[in-house]
């Protein structure tokens, strides 16, 4: 049984080992209906539990379509109608669900949270999206990043904007599959020490957003107001500098790619120009986040790694 709170849980021969499995699955079913199960059908009989305490549609949408397309089946679960919502432990929810699942997805806020679904269960258990991390979207990021052509050994990355969950499983990778990346974030909304250390070298945070963009391979954002924020127009005022731009882009290599995990506010993180423009991949993205999950759950249940 494997866990897949962070990237390290997979290690860089499990990240590569997922990365050609999702290449791999992919190509097989070009054409397919999308609700065609995979000719393998290789986890036939098995149920998903997805806990949702956090809005989702790429996370909900592409987990709940991976273990169809594997085979298996899912139960999706708002915290909020379950008594997971109305205080029952998550060492007990972990135990509960456990009995009726062969695997558990929970999107939520806490980290702590996913540590103890994990420690309580005797099923695999993937951390869907927390405060601290994001694990999930970097495996579909690193699978578009190799899918233009781009390897990942010395690909440079520059992040621009807050120093978030995503740039640290970001900082993660790098320190895993052997990349650099740079964040521009201002004072105040910089990554911590802890998320820095990561990167095992390859990661720096700076003051400018040229600085950080120069020579890219690859430019990546993320929205900077979470639901229900407080002081988000403080927030703002911060951000704005960081705003990925086309004058900015031209600071990267003439063939950068511009990422972005979605939901994207066109005039705040990201210009307009930028996101709808030809070096934008987010839709190749979005759609990886199918392909990338079915390597995870397989990795999960020691198919693939």
């Amino acid at each position: 049984m494997r866990h897949f709170l962070n990237l390290s849980d997979a290690g860089p021969d499990g990240i590569a080992a997922m990365l050609a499995d999702a290449l791999d699955r992919k190509a097989a079913r070009a054409g397919w209906p999308r609700g065609r199960a995979d000719a393998d059908a290789p986890l036939a009989g098995h149920v998903l539990a997805c806990v949702f305490e956090k809005n989702s549609t790429r996370t909900r949408v592409s987990f709940d379509m991976a273990i169809r397309q594997l085979g298996g089946t899912s139960i999706v679960m708002d915290a909020g109608t379950t008594q997971l919502g109305r205080g029952e432990t998550v060492a007990d929810t972990a135990r509960i669900l456990s009995g009726y699942c062969d695997a558990i997805m929970i999107r939520t806020d806490d980290h702590i949270k996913v540590e103890e679904m994990a420690a309580y269960a005797n099923v695999p258990v993937i951390n869907g999206l927390t405060d601290a991390s994001h694990p999930c979207q970097i495996i579909a990021d690193l699978l578009t990043i190799v899918e233009a052509g781009k390897a990942l050994p010395g690909l440079k990355v520059a992040w621009l904007g807050d120093g978030n969950n995503v740039l640290a499983s970001i900082m993660e990778a790098a320190g895993l599959m052997q990349f650099d990346v740079t964040a521009a974030c201002p004072r105040g909304f910089q990554p911590s020490d802890a998320d820095v250390a990561l990167g095992k070298g390859r990661a720096r945070v700076v003051a400018d957003p040229a600085e950080a963009v120069a020579g890219s391979d690859v430019v990546v954002t993320d929205s900077w107001i979470s639901m229900g924020q407080l002081h988000a127009d403080t927030k703002l005022k911060a951000l704005m500098p960081y705003q990925v731009t086309s004058q900015l882009m031209t600071c990267a290599k003439p063939d950068a790619v511009f990422l972005h995990c979605l939901p994207a506010h066109r005039g705040e993180e990201v210009a307009a120009e930028v996101i709808d423009g030809p070096q934008s991949l987010i839709w190749a993205e979005a759609a990886n986040r199918l392909h990338a999950q079915k390597s995870v759950l397989r990795w999960c249940f020691g198919q693939i790694g």
